[in-house]
């Protein structure tokens, strides 16, 4: 905030001093009306109105003092050496305007004492008075800056926060695409050498999928439809390998295709589905694709009826790039509010995943691309 800028708005300040005038003179008001002669009410508002008017003229100046030399650590000392005599100056003038008002409205020839020593009794009589006014003043344009200057630090840290939370997000899925994009190339290399033909088809559908991915470069998550669309392109490539060995179910729920995910979710699970538990076994193998809204919740599950893990062999796999990459990036996007489980089966493994569920704009295609 610059120090031109007043904390608080004038129009605000004015509205304070209409209504302390207003205040003022209807409680003296009521106290006059228990002497024998009670003071006119235009009287009494023509002495709070100029009490109150006159502070709140001062009150821009006071403003900009207060912020000006504020009384922060190590400057306090320089502080009081301007609001000290800041303070007087204005106590004195607001005294003396308001001895001259109280003389035009009594009478000069009323009073006892003259208008220079009536001043100075009054300086003494108000002083303390005066003092808490001022100070009250500066104290309320303190508070203003300090809590706006509160406000944009809160802003600027929630703004830094989200960044960094963004750059890790990023970061994490760098980590995962040339994970996923080796392996792919490394499943081309071997195939190559048995069937050349396949391995063109491969890198077809590779490009097609690299062409997708750089499409959603920086977007974290994507909607359901689209993740599953991703999915069924990759399996195309992976059934060009395994050929009738891999079948693949998709049960998933219309409702759900609709939810938000952070992007590439499911193809770290179902490349390990296959890699565990597909490849090493002689016979066919199917993986099963299930999602469906829970409530609050989207559940998603990749099934398998491969081999199976030992719990050693779990252990290990889940501290490996990929999945370790997909808890990572599930704790800063969600924090606690997640799952991320695996369960062994008598044949295969079940990796369920749940979040909390976001809506996207409602898919056109409710049909996820055929992996045949």
């Amino acid at each position: 905030m610059t120090e031109r800028r007043l904390p608080v708005r004038l129009r605000t300040i004015a509205f304070a001093a209409i209504g302390l005038s207003v205040f003022s003179t209807l409680m003296v008001y009521q106290l006059t009306r228990y002497w024998e002669k009670p003071q006119p009410i235009t009287d009494l508002a023509a002495l709070n109105g100029t009490y109150w008017v006159m502070w709140a003229i001062f009150t821009p100046i006071i403003m900009r003092l207060a912020v000006r030399f504020r009384f922060d650590r190590g400057r306090w000392p320089g502080a009081l050496a301007i609001h000290i005599p800041a303070l007087l100056v204005f106590v004195s003038l607001h005294l003396a305007i308001m001895q001259l008002v109280r003389r035009t409205i009594v009478g000069w020839d009323r009073f006892r004492y003259g208008y220079w020593t009536s001043l100075r009794m009054d300086f003494i009589q108000y002083l303390d008075w005066e003092m808490v006014t001022y100070w009250a003043i500066a104290a309320l344009a303190l508070a203003a800056v300090y809590y706006r200057e509160s406000q944009e630090r809160a802003i600027r840290t929630a703004r830094l926060e989200t960044r960094l939370v963004e750059s890790q997000l990023q970061t994490l899925q760098r980590q995962l695409q040339p994970h996923f994009l080796f392996n792919t190339l490394h499943a081309i290399s071997t195939l190559m050498h048995r069937d050349v033909e396949a391995a063109d088809r491969m890198l077809s559908r590779l490009s097609e999928l690299l062409r997708l991915t750089l499409n959603k470069v920086g977007q974290q998550d994507v909607p359901l439809s689209e993740e599953i669309d991703f999915l069924a392109k990759y399996l195309q490539i992976e059934q060009t390998r395994f050929q009738d060995r891999l079948t693949v179910r998709f049960d998933v729920e219309a409702e759900a295709l609709d939810g938000l995910v952070p992007r590439m979710l499911l193809q770290p699970l179902v490349e390990n589905a296959i890699k565990h538990g597909i490849a090493p076994q002689p016979g066919p193998g199917e993986i099963a694709i299930v999602a469906h809204r829970d409530g609050a919740h989207l559940l998603l599950e990749v099934r398998d009826n491969g081999v199976g893990l030992s719990q050693d062999s779990l252990t290990a796999l889940q501290s490996g790039i990929g999945l370790s990459t997909t808890r990572a990036r599930l704790q800063h996007l969600f924090g606690r509010d997640y799952q991320f489980e695996f369960h062994r089966q008598p044949r295969g493994l079940t990796v369920r995943v749940v979040i909390p569920w976001r809506s996207a704009e409602p898919s056109v295609d409710l049909k996820p691309a055929s992996v045949a």
